[in-house]
């Protein structure tokens, strides 16, 4: 099958188009012909060989896929060969197949096309973790979501619209996406580039009381300000931590507001766990894109011939929502 590989790891010059043999699907699992994948955060630390695949998973880029189920492995019931499907992949998206575990699958439904439903497993299923299974985000609640045009927090707003209609958003974001962040239903934007340090902002519009909870992918240049920002037993949700790992952090404030620091990931999780969310997920939020309520925000789609644009895209940050990668 045609598959992206790397040439050990580094920049995108690593990237090429090559042929490896198809994998077989083993006790539990499902081969899926893709027809599509997405480029992720992820992908790139990966390539640059800081973010190895957990044991046993693909060494093949790409964390979702969307397309038909070609071969059913032992033991796996309640699904058909030739079903449209959209799921999580340890690793292996990239790639003409891929094997998933049965648990993981989502039916795709009729009103999306493989390029949006390819958009949903990564971004949408961490934010939904993050902000409502660990974050615990109620109606009329307020959260901050650090990185208003990326994959993630553009599924967190619309996730957060959709199922907490009158929660109230405050989004970070480049100066350049500020008017798409409104748009999509922040109720307070702040840029970043022109006001690093959020804090003021926040108690101005809280009311000096914080917010419930915070999702962030920055880390340790933010740990201060978060911490600062947060009210009465508020949760901070870490999922990335691209300004660093090490930061001092008030632990006499933390203990008198009851506040919570809380690190998540999803990709290690064990497969269980993950059909477990993977369930909720498609209870709470899969309605929501059955019926157009959430529609997935494409940035654009590439071929899979064009993977090294398509990284280059991710890398200069420019993007608004997901970049999406055509595989057949």
């Amino acid at each position: 099958m045609k598959a992206v590989l790397m040439e050990g790891f580094g920049g995108v010059e690593v990237l090429s188009l090559g042929e490896v043999e198809r994998p077989a699907a083993g006790e539990g699992q499902v081969l899926v012909r893709v027809c599509a994948t997405s480029i992720n955060r992820p992908d790139l630390v990966q390539r640059e060989g800081k973010y190895p695949p957990p044991p046993g998973d693909s060494v093949i880029l790409g964390l979702e896929v969307a397309g038909v189920i070609e071969e059913l492995g032992p033991g796996v019931t309640g699904w058909q060969v030739g079903e449209r499907v959209m799921t999580l992949v340890g690793g292996g998206g990239y790639a003409e197949y891929a094997v998933a575990y049965a648990g993981h699958l989502m039916h795709i439904p009729e009103s999306m096309s493989f390029e949006e439903a390819a958009c949903v497993c990564e971004s949408y299923i961490t934010a939904f973790l993050n902000v409502f299974m660990i974050g615990e985000l109620k109606d009329r609640q307020t959260a901050i979501l650090h990185g208003g045009g990326g994959g993630v927090n553009t599924a967190a707003i619309q996730l957060a619209k959709a199922l907490t209609p009158n929660a109230k958003l405050i989004v970070t974001a480049h100066t350049s996406k500020l008017e798409r962040v409104k748009e999509l239903g922040a109720d307070l934007v702040n840029d970043y580039v022109q006001n690093p340090d959020f804090t003021e902002l926040v108690k101005e519009y809280t009311g000096k009381k914080g917010v419930d909870l915070i999702l962030d992918h920055v880390g340790a240049k933010y740990l201060a300000p978060n911490m600062n920002s947060l009210g009465y037993k508020g949760r901070l949700v870490i999922i990335g931590v691209t300004s660093g790992i090490k930061a001092e952090l008030n632990l006499a404030l933390m203990m008198v507001k009851r506040q919570q620091i809380i690190g998540s990931v999803l990709r290690s999780r064990p497969v269980p766990e993950k059909a477990e969310i993977v369930a909720e997920f498609t209870r709470r939020a899969i309605p929501k894109f059955a019926d157009r309520t959430i529609v997935p925000i494409i940035e654009k789609v590439f071929s899979i011939d064009q993977v090294v644009d398509a990284h280059r895209m991710m890398e200069e940050d420019k993007h608004f929502g997901k970049i999406v990668l055509k595989i057949q």
